[in-house]
C-alpha cells in the first residue's frame, strides 16, 4: 500500500474538499448525498490515484498571508480595467509580452498562472516550456509589468514553500 494511503490526515483532507465542494453545489440538499456520498468517495479515489501527496507543500499560515495580495490584487485589477472602458483618456495599448517562469512545479505553476490574471490588465495567454506569454492592456509599460510578475511568482513560490530556481536565457 502507498504512503499516501496510510496517511489517513491526506485522505480526510481531499475527502473534506470534495464533500464541500458538494455541498456547494448542491445547496447543501440532505437528499442529494444519495448520489454525492458515491461521487465524492470516488473523486477522493481518483485523486489519490492521480495526483498522490507531494512536491508542493501548503501551510495555512503561509496561504492565509497570501489572501490580502490576492484580494488586493483582484480589487486593484478590476478598478483598473473599468477606469480604462469608462475613462476615454486612460491609455490602452494592448500587446503580448514575454515572462521566463522560475516555478518549477506543476503545482505552483497554475496557481501563479491563474492569479496572474488577476493582475491589472494582464491575461496568462499561454506557456511553452518555461517561457509564460502574458497579454497586457498596456504593454508599453515593459519593466513595470516584468517586476509584477516576478512579485506575484515569488508571492506564490512563498506561499508554497518553493525555491525559485534561476534559468539561464
Amino acid at each position: 500500500m502507498s504512503s499516501y494511503h496510510r496517511n489517513p490526515w491526506t485522505v480526510l483532507f481531499r475527502l473534506a474538499i470534495y464533500a464541500v465542494a458538494w455541498l456547494a453545489l448542491t445547496d447543501a440538499e440532505p437528499v442529494s448525498w444519495v448520489v454525492g456520498a458515491p461521487v465524492v468517495g470516488l473523486a477522493t479515489w481518483a485523486s489519490l490515484r492521480l495526483r498522490p501527496p507531494g512536491g508542493v507543500r501548503l501551510s495555512l499560515p503561509r496561504a492565509l498571508s497570501f489572501v490580502p495580495f490576492f484580494l488586493w490584487q483582484s480589487l486593484k485589477g478590476g478598478l483598473d480595467v473599468a477606469l480604462r472602458v469608462m475613462r476615454p483618456g486612460m491609455r490602452v495599448a494592448p500587446g503580448i509580452a514575454t515572462y521566463r517562469l522560475r516555478l518549477v512545479t506543476p503545482s505552483a505553476r497554475i496557481l501563479f498562472l491563474n492569479t496572474l490574471s488577476l493582475l491589472p490588465g494582464t491575461l496568462s495567454a499561454d506557456l511553452r516550456g518555461d517561457r509564460l506569454i502574458v497579454h497586457a492592456l498596456d504593454a508599453t509599460e515593459g519593466e513595470a509589468l516584468h517586476a509584477e510578475i516576478a512579485r506575484l511568482e515569488c508571492r506564490v513560490a512563498a506561499m508554497l514553500g518553493e525555491v525559485l530556481v534561476t534559468r539561464q536565457q
